[in-house]
């Protein structure tokens, strides 16, 4: 068996469940969050909370010590520009997926408790669900680019 191609395809499927996770928690909470209802609300915060738990922070330390094998392993060099571009548009995801989950994990708590009848805050969860939406542009954005740059790999 190549080990490098085992490498590269989970490098590759790690990188799709990034992508393919963010945009089903994206749509889940999206629309969790539209419903108006409590408990169909809290049920889109527990749920997405629980899938960036389970399936984005796993696929997101393998992608760098994947990426780096590879780069390793596969005759590239550290400072060819598709790989830099890649390193930047990475980080800027993370620094934006960050604080996602700060947010989601604080509307969740938020929801759980109005659930409880305690009071509910509905500009407050309003104002941050409007600031997890704007977070996630520039990260799905960068991750589009970042599946170009590994495809094309451009020598600018």
């Amino acid at each position: 068996m190549d080990v490098y191609l085992l490498v590269k395809t989970l490098h590759i499927v790690s990188a799709t469940i990034v992508f393919g996770t963010g945009i089903g928690i994206a749509n889940f909470m999206f629309f969790g969050h539209r419903s108006g209802m409590p408990n169909e609300r809290a049920f889109a915060a527990r749920m997405t909370v629980k899938a960036d738990f389970l399936f984005t922070l796993p696929a997101v330390i393998v992608q760098p010590a994947s990426g780096a094998w590879l780069v390793m392993h596969g005759g590239y060099s550290w400072n060819d520009f598709w790989l830099v571009s890649t390193y930047g548009l990475y980080l800027l995801a993370g620094v934006c997926w960050i604080p996602v989950v700060v947010i989601q994990m604080r509307m969740k708590a938020m929801l759980q408790a109005q659930l409880s009848g305690e009071p509910f805050d509905e500009a407050h969860q309003n104002r941050l669900f409007r600031i997890w939406f704007l977070l996630g542009w520039p990260a799905f954005g960068g991750l589009i680019v970042i599946f170009w740059l590994m495809v094309a790999k451009p020598t600018w």
